[in-house]
């Protein structure tokens, strides 16, 4: 297996003897008990098949036992909160389908090998998991929770999969490659909801078979076509394009079984596109082993089959121990997707010791043609590595990947070399990392061969491990590569025995990371990246297993976990550089819960490797870890027997008051009350939660706990020295109430609108009448996917339990509202759904806003001299939000014609200005006591508040006016009078914001000297020096 002479971290094997005396007893493993009630629960391989050595002592769970997340994440003994964190993590069961469908595979097929059961993968551009069992493909989101997990169930036609005659190529469930078409894949939402429109082809490396449903969605569009190449029934022989031959009789067994097989006629890379403008038809391309590329156009109607006249140059290239008859064996491989625009995409594919790549016009003819070549094995070093090179014998590029950006190119390279002083061969593994050179422009307007040099090396060539053994080319052309996942510039290689090994170069070495699960949770059968919501962002690896899931690799578990690369062989016996390692993790474990990450390419770009570097996340220390445990006791005792004794003097010395920052040991124990995620909220009740009181009385029950801290506090005096001390450590405590009091209103606001819904007084223009329907819930929901995916730990959890508990980052709600409010409010809706939704996301915001500053209110004297303090509600990410809905409304109010809607847009617009006002008066006053420059943000909210007052007046005058030619019968007020009535509230918020402009229109309007003298006398406190009569006189000289 591809994998370094590695000592086990502690992450994956407990330092108890009695553990490691039964590393592979897998019936015995403490999280996978047999029980009586489990009849359908997988049996173990055979002794010789399932003794793998160095198995971590504990197994990972089997899918059978129920809340298997759960158990994952259960501590394997006294492990601290460091150590659970860079534990690998369980993010999502098989769907029951699926399940089912596993149980009764492995209880009929006994008999058959490991190897030729199963397929799967993950789809990136998707996130969809898929895995072929016998004749069904099994299709699901890895990212949903649980209890919604929806899965896709497509039967493979039989005439693809019965058996022939005494050929197996039809059936081996191990053969498939898929790939899947998002047919909306044009948006470019991060928060876009699961496509419902996807097309799906799959391939058999062997038979060559293509099978395309064009939408499993659609009733119409999951009817399956197939495509065979021909069969002439003899030896299991097939004839692709009349090139017939022989794989039984020329097939090599290997360790890794029939699966592994380098032999003509089958395939090894699979890629497909969209065909822009053409309804549900796309083309699959496929590379051959023997040196083909095959072209498929599939359509709802059929595919058509076209071998591609291109010459690879691959066949004839020389090795360089002088060999020419085996090079060309296995390649070209590794297709995969460059550059596009609407009518054309590049491709790049990998050769036995070039990169290719070429154009297709995504056109109804789909020709292709050759754009460029790179040589990256040759004589010259500086294009990529260098052959024949003293001890030598053989260079095999096995598989290349694409960054996200198209720019960078990783490529796996396996060396065999014969060792000078003992005669032995060995393998070496390396990483070739190249880009595109800066100034080349390749246009899709005029497309032809480019002669220059398109390519450079973004850095030396990068040894993973120097020396191990050697492999046929059957298991080394069984090696995946994946890139693009946490830590930066880390890879996964996937090999065909079912591991997965992360390599990361960090403080100046190559690391190696091996995620190895026992038995009972089968091989890993493909890896991803965890989708990041953030734009730019890297996500953690993702793999899916053969029987126990999906599970996430957090960056810390690579980070602690990983060895160096060993000296000398592959063996599981330990490496010499164990010592340092064991050196290398006390270190961390120590330093931080945050350890450093690598840095990225761009370091490579100076010629040498640079230090790596730390995130900006403040470092802990083993004395905060000790000073937050030791007030989590005091605390504990003060609940349970109203006594503090000498609690000050106590955290005094252990350093609790050290730090007014994140780490302070006070905010670290308020930040997880309120966070606290409620141990009975299971996803097996899945999304029906948020319609149950348990979410109210859990909001209450944290909030009435945290209260307790804060009468801890002050009985302690722990307070007072806060308040002195660390002054934004207390604010933060305090904003912890504040944010949970305004999560109890929102709780509140959603009962009420789902009352309404109920009892037929509310309209969420939604065919769902329940509590899971209207603009809140959207929010909701999307707050609550962005925490789940951010904290894997989460994954498994419904994403409204998600978002009620974690109260601390009530910010996001505006994060959200800043970037996703089109998508929350639905753009392509009717006005007055439109109007009704936005009312609902702008009532949310009051609510929030309106009861923290109460809370603020009533609590004034446990805050610390608000001197410089900025609110959370002042924040740019709260202050961004908040505008964007105002500004979204003030659209709303200028389009809508509808004078009744309008009327109540208004009445919520007001509200909303409010809010938003004093928002940025908070932070105006802030920035003003610190000394800070404070000109751009005065006058942003100098332009903001005057856009939103004068679009308010306007708008009571419109309404005045219409009322007044529109008299209605038996009512007999003055305009004047009208005006005065309804610009009542708009003259409150002006005055309390100095809205200068409108309280002189309004004065005007009026004709009210009265109240002209009354705002020239008034007081106003102002952050814009200027007073009300100062203003006059300016405008007077206009």
């Amino acid at each position: 297996m591809f994998s370094p002479a590695i000592r086990k971290s502690s992450h994956f094997t407990s330092s108890s003897s009695s553990q490691k005396d039964h590393r592979n007893l897998g019936r015995d493993s403490p999280t996978t008990p047999v029980t009586a009630e489990n009849p359908t629960r997988l049996l173990p391989p055979s002794s010789s098949s399932s003794a793998i050595p160095n198995r971590p002592s504990t197994g990972t769970p089997a899918p059978w036992i129920p809340r298997l997340s759960v158990l994952a994440r259960l501590p394997s003994g006294n492990k601290t909160d460091n150590e659970r964190d860079a534990d690998p993590v369980h993010v999502g069961e098989f769907p029951e389908e699926l399940r089912n469908a596993q149980a009764s595979f492995l209880q009929m097929q006994k008999n058959v090998p490991s190897d030729k059961r199963i397929s799967g993968g993950i789809d990136r551009g998707t996130s969809l998991s898929w895995i072929v069992y016998e004749n069904q493909l099994f299709i699901w989101s890895y990212l949903s929770p649980a209890a919604s997990k929806h899965c896709i169930v497509v039967e493979i036609p039989s005439s693809v999969s019965e058996k022939r005659d005494n050929s197996t190529y039809f059936n081996d469930g191990n053969s498939w490659m898929v790939c899947i078409i998002d047919w909306n894949s044009t948006s470019k939402k991060k928060y876009r909801q699961q496509s419902n429109s996807m097309g799906i082809i799959m391939c058999n490396k062997k038979s060559q078979a293509i099978i395309y449903w064009p939408d499993i969605y659609s009733e119409s569009g999951n009817s399956p076509v197939d495509n065979l190449a021909s069969y002439d029934g003899s030896e299991g022989a097939f004839s692709p394009a009349d090139k017939k031959t022989t794989p039984n009789s020329q097939r090599q067994r290997s360790r890794l079984g029939s699966s592994y097989l380098v032999e003509k006629g089958c395939f090894n890379s699979f890629i497909a596109s969209a065909i822009p403008g053409i309804q549900h038809n796309c083309v699959a391309l496929a590379a051959g082993s023997d040196g083909e590329l095959w072209r498929f156009k599939c359509s709802p109607s059929g595919i058509g089959r076209e071998k591609v006249s291109i010459d690879f140059n691959i066949l004839s290239m020389e090795t360089s121990d002088g060999g020419r008859d085996l090079i060309g064996k296995g390649y070209p491989r590794s297709l995969i997707w460059g550059y596009f625009d609407k009518s054309n995409r590049q491709f790049l594919l990998l050769t036995g010791h070039e990169i290719q790549c070429f154009n297709i016009c995504l056109d109804s003819n789909q020709d292709i043609s050759k754009i460029w070549s790179h040589e990256i094995i040759g004589t010259d070093n500086d294009l990529g590595i260098k052959k024949d090179l003293a001890g030598q014998k053989r260079i095999w590029p096995l598989d290349m990947q694409i960054d996200d950006s198209g720019k960078e190119l990783t490529v796996l390279v396996a060396t065999i070399c014969k060792d000078r002083v003992s005669s032995s061969s060995y393998t070496q593994y390396s990483l070739l990392s190249m880009q595109y050179k800066p100034g080349v422009s390749i246009s899709f307007a005029n497309i032809e061969l480019i002669r220059e040099r398109v390519l450079e090396k973004k850095a030396p060539v990068q040894v993973i491990i120097p020396k191990a053994r050697v492999e046929d080319e059957n298991f080394l052309f069984s090696m995946k590569l994946r890139v693009g996942g946490k830590p930066s510039g880390s890879v996964i290689i996937l090999s065909g025995d079912g591991t997965a090994t992360v390599s990361n170069y960090w403080r100046n070495s190559v690391r190696l990371y091996t995620f190895d699960l026992p038995w009972d949770a089968g091989k890993v059968l493909d890896a991803s990246v965890f989708p990041s919501i953030e734009d730019g962002e890297e996500g953690a690896w993702v793999v899916v297993t053969e029987k126990a899931g999906v599970w996430v690799i957090p960056e810390k578990a690579i980070l602690r976990g990983g060895v160096e690369p060993p000296e000398r062989s592959l063996s599981r016996k330990g490496s010499s550089n164990e010592g340092a390692a064991e050196q290398e993790k006390r270190s961390l474990t120590v330093g931080g819960d945050i350890a450093p990450r690598r840095a990225s390419s761009e370091a490579w770009d100076a010629g040498e490797r640079q230090k790596a570097v730390f995130t900006g996340t403040t470092r802990r220390t083993a004395q905060d870890e000790e000073s937050e445990a030791l007030l989590g006791r005091l605390f504990h005792d003060f609940l349970s027997s109203g006594q503090v004794d000498d609690s000050l003097g106590k955290l005094k010395l252990s350093g609790a008051f050290m730090k007014d920052d994140e780490t302070n040991v006070f905010t670290r124990l308020s930040k997880s009350i309120v966070d606290t995620l409620a141990k009975h909220w299971t996803t097996t009740r899945g999304a029906e939660i948020v319609s149950m009181t348990i979410v109210s009385s859990q909001l209450l029950d944290k909030q009435q706990k945290h209260q307790k801290f804060l009468q801890f506090l002050a009985l302690s005096k722990c307070h007072e020295e806060l308040s002195n001390s660390q002054r934004h450590s207390l604010q933060t405590i305090m904003e912890h109430g504040e944010k949970l009091a305004g999560m109890i209103q929102l709780r509140e606001l959603q009962s009420t609108l789902s009352q309404n819904r109920s009892n037929g007084t509310g309209n969420s223009f939604s065919n769902t009448s329940d509590e899971m329907a209207g603009a809140l819930w959207d929010l909701i929901q999307l707050v609550g996917e962005k925490a789940r995916r951010n904290t894997v730990l989460l994954m498994d959890r419904d994403n409204a339990e998600v978002f009620y508990s974690k109260v601390s980052d009530l910010e996001e709600v505006f994060y959200c509202l800043s970037h996703q409010l089109q998508y929350i409010i639905g753009g392509e809706q009717p006005m007055n759904a439109q109007i009704t939704r936005v009312c609902e996301i702008s009532n949310a915001c009051i609510v929030i806003i309106r009861t923290a500053m109460q809370y603020r209110t009533e609590h004034d004297s446990w805050y610390p001299v608000p001197v410089g303090l900025t609110s959370w509600y002042c924040q740019p990410v709260v202050r961004n939000g908040l505008w964007s809905v105002a500004s979204f409304m003030l659209e709303l109010l200028k389009e809508s014609g509808n004078w009744k809607e309008k009327i109540n847009l208004h009445s919520h617009l007001e509200q909303m200005a409010d809010v938003v006002l004093k928002s940025y008066s908070g932070a105006n006053t802030a920035i003003i006591e610190r000394g800070e420059e404070h000109k751009g943000l005065l006058d942003e909210y100098c332009g903001r508040r005057d856009e939103l007052l004068n679009s308010l007046y306007q708008h009571v005058k419109d309404f005045v006016d219409d009322k007044y030619h529109h008299p209605t019968e038996g009512v007999e007020e003055s305009k004047e009078d009208d005006l005065r009535k309804f610009s009542a509230p708009l003259l409150s918020i002006a005055k309390s914001h100095e809205g200068y402009e409108t309280l002189w229109n309004l004065c005007c309007d009026l004709n009210d000297s009265a109240l002209l003298r009354s705002l020239m006398v008034r007081n106003f406190v102002c952050s814009l020096h200027e007073t009300f009569s100062s203003y006059l006189l300016k405008v007077s000289k206009l």
